[in-house]
């Protein structure tokens, strides 16, 4: 008996998502793409919103979703867009997330530390093009920019596109944050397509004021918050001490996959077939089982730090709007390592400090166009009538610091 292929499934935050074609679902069955069900979509922001446990699975049907209504919504304002465009920009949006390693950006450069999670999307897009005999083709064309009608390529990466829609409503929903919430719907029923470019009618622009606004929020209560980073900084810090410790001679357990990355160093041109599939392995869990591992190894740095990430005995993270000198951090540096009877290099995995950056809206990228009653174009920032959206283009830099919270215990 043949499978039923058009599913339906429901979602949190839409209801009822259908699977409009085989192709589609196939693609959906495939293990690259269920790998998704095993990578969290805000790396470990969980140890601060507890409810933040959605996966970029979750993300990549959502996607999926509301490029199935924009479609809908710009032929209805009488754009062509043909059956196979349609199930191009499907696919491209469907798997634009495809190549996230474990933890999602926690991770970004730890895993493969020259590498995007963008290039290796890229790289599993044409792997699975291959096993399905081009029929990825056109997906992939529109999902590089070498697609003539540049509207597609808009939806899928864009300062408005489907994938930050989808994200900014789902991590609100899923964390409880309800300034990050946005009225997806109104925005996709409001865009339109001039001169083949993607614009917003001038009666939605509250809704794309809305969206900026709730964009800058999230970063600074979400995805920037501060005990998170923390957190997600010492996740990095731990794979980069199980790296040096491996290339010292030290034995560090892994299963194969991640040994193989902890291993080696890989690059853009390592990224070879073979290094694909042990990516593609890879998932939180992989990496929770190592800490687990590693909470018991002789080493002091990779079994403190595993045992502090598993614990939630988490950093103390101060962030300023000045620069945290030197002094400061090596003062930390010295009362740690003279504490915990360590180096001062090894203390240097538990202090250390940085800078994280917010900023909204971008004048230098693809602009958001309002079409204007008489028909002309005009970039957001020009046609609104809030002053304070002028201010969300300037890039907002903060400072960080972080150290064990046994340094302040009394």
């Amino acid at each position: 008996m043949p499978i039923n292929k058009l599913k339906i499934l429901n979602d949190p935050i839409y209801g009822f998502i259908t699977i409009p074609d085989t192709l589609v679902f196939d693609l959906i069955q495939h293990p690259y793409f269920q790998r998704l069900r095993r990578i969290s979509q805000m790396g470990l922001s969980y140890l601060v919103y507890p409810g933040a446990h959605h996966t970029r699975f979750h993300h990549a049907l959502g996607c999926m979703h509301i490029m199935q209504r924009a479609v809908e919504s710009l032929r209805f304002k009488g754009t062509d867009i043909s059956k196979e465009e349609e199930r191009a920009l499907l696919i491209a949006i469907l798997l634009h997330d495809i190549g996230h390693g474990p933890f999602s950006h926690a991770m970004e450069h730890s895993i493969a530390e020259d590498v995007s999670h963008e290039r290796v999307s890229m790289l599993f897009m044409e792997r699975l093009n291959t096993a399905f005999d081009g029929q990825l083709s056109l997906a992939i064309r529109i999902f590089k920019g070498e697609y003539p009608r540049k509207f597609m390529l808009q939806l899928i990466s864009s300062q408005l596109d489907m994938d930050r829609m989808d994200y900014l409503r789902r991590d609100s929903f899923y964390t409880g944050v309800a300034e990050g919430n946005i009225n997806s719907d109104r925005l996709i029923q409001m865009m339109a397509v001039e001169d083949d470019t993607l614009v917003v009618e001038e009666k939605g622009i509250y809704s794309v004021e809305k969206f900026l606004v709730a964009r800058r929020l999230m970063y600074w209560q979400a995805y920037l918050h501060k005990t998170s980073l923390g957190a997600e900084l010492l996740l990095a810090k731990v794979l980069k001490r199980a790296k040096d410790l491996v290339r010292m001679g030290v034995d560090v357990p892994a299963n194969r996959p991640l040994a193989f990355f902890l291993e080696n160093r890989v690059g853009v041109d390592d990224f070879d077939d073979a290094t694909l599939q042990l990516f593609s392995q890879l998932d939180d869990y992989d990496i929770i089982c190592a800490l687990k591992n590693w909470q018991s190894h002789d080493d002091f740095v990779l079994r403190t730090i595993s045992l502090m990430i598993l614990n939630r005995d988490l950093p103390r993270t101060e962030i300023s709007d000045v620069k945290f000198s030197k002094d400061v951090l090596d003062r930390l540096v010295k009362e740690y390592a003279v504490k915990m009877k360590v180096t001062e290099e090894e203390a240097r995995y538990f202090a250390f400090k940085g800078k994280i950056r917010n900023q909204a809206y971008s004048k230098e990228a693809e602009p958001i166009r309002i079409l204007k009653k008489n028909r002309t174009v005009e970039d957001v920032i020009m046609a609104s009538d809030q002053l304070n959206l002028k201010a969300l283009t300037r890039p907002v830099t903060k400072y960080y610091i972080c150290f064990p919270k046994v340094l302040v215990e009394k």
